[in-house]
């Protein structure tokens, strides 16, 4: 009987020996949505306005190139430093509503039946439209009939026109970014306390420890990556609000509106109202890069007080 030597198969790595497409199609396939939407919707716009910024692009005809002119009258412009100060101060009074998420999140955590209902409540404005809580919000600062005058009318206090008086305005905004907040961060802060182990407070108990002390010795300590995530959330989209400005103040007769003016309200005013797009994406990179370096500046210095275990 003859011995016939086969010959070894040889394996290709990432290809099938049946014949068939190579797998490596299938994973390109897979994600080609994903990718095809990250250029479409990210990348392609960052890079236009990127490129558009260094223009001089008019409403009608050719735009032209001008270099860094753009980004030259921007940092000489009052009206943009204003703007950045007014987003500023309403992104410094949105984060106080982290410490209030975090005193409901524990204050829910002890609640035994209802819980998912009071999650459910404070969840509702994430899941509003931003028009509807705009003109709900009108309503209630409104000077003449709004609902917060009346109520401080019953204490014998004055009310004001809260979004038509520049004093007010980005506080009132302040007090309504706080609000839509509550909801997410609830949920990410929640989803942080039930991963505590019980151990730890019944021996905190058993040492001594009340209440109180265990919120400010145990709970926030631990809980300090889901407030690092919360912080870097508020900051992020504090520094972008533009619905309720726009909601809100744009009225025939609303004074406040030239004072009160975020950096994202005046892109949308120089690129979409004036039609100077190439200074409105000049203020759009110039946004993007403040964000990148408060995002950065967080990370760095979450090592001094975010507690990983």
């Amino acid at each position: 009987m003859t011995n016939v030597a086969t010959k070894p198969v040889r394996r290709t790595a990432g290809r099938r020996t049946d014949g068939n497409q190579p797998s490596v199609w299938w994973a390109l396939a897979f994600i080609a949505p994903a990718t095809i939407g990250l250029v479409a919707l990210y990348l392609w716009p960052f890079l236009s306005t990127l490129v558009k910024s260094f223009q001089d692009v008019p409403a009608f005809g050719p735009a032209g190139f001008v270099g860094i002119d753009n980004y030259a009258t921007l940092l000489g412009d009052g009206e943009v430093w204003e703007a950045f100060g007014n987003s500023a101060l309403y992104t410094a009074i949105v984060l106080l509503g982290i410490p209030l998420s975090v005193v409901l999140a524990a204050l829910i955590e002890q609640v035994g039946r209802g819980r998912t209902i009071y999650r459910v409540l404070f969840f509702l404005p994430v899941v509003t439209l931003p028009v509807a809580i705009g003109m709900v919000w009108r309503f209630i600062y409104n000077g003449d009939f709004g609902l917060l005058n009346y109520v401080l009318s019953w204490f014998g206090i004055d009310g004001q026109y809260w979004v038509a008086d520049p004093r007010f305005t980005i506080y009132a905004f302040g007090v309504v970014g706080i609000w839509m907040g509550l909801g997410i961060n609830l949920i990410i802060l929640g989803a942080g306390l039930q991963a505590i182990p019980k151990a730890v407070y019944e021996a905190s108990a058993l040492d001594g420890a009340g209440r109180v002390r265990q919120f400010f010795h145990f709970t926030v300590p631990l809980l300090s990556p889901s407030i690092f995530f919360v912080t870097i959330l508020t900051v992020i989209a504090a520094l972008q609000m533009f619905d309720l400005i726009f909601i809100m103040l744009r009225s025939v007769n609303n004074t406040a509106l030239a004072d009160s003016k975020t950096i994202v309200y005046l892109f949308y005013e120089k690129a979409f109202v004036q039609f100077d797009q190439g200074y409105g994406a000049a203020i759009a990179i110039v946004l993007l890069i403040v964000i990148m370096i408060a995002t950065a500046l967080q990370f760095r210095l979450q090592k001094s007080w975010v507690f990983y275990g």
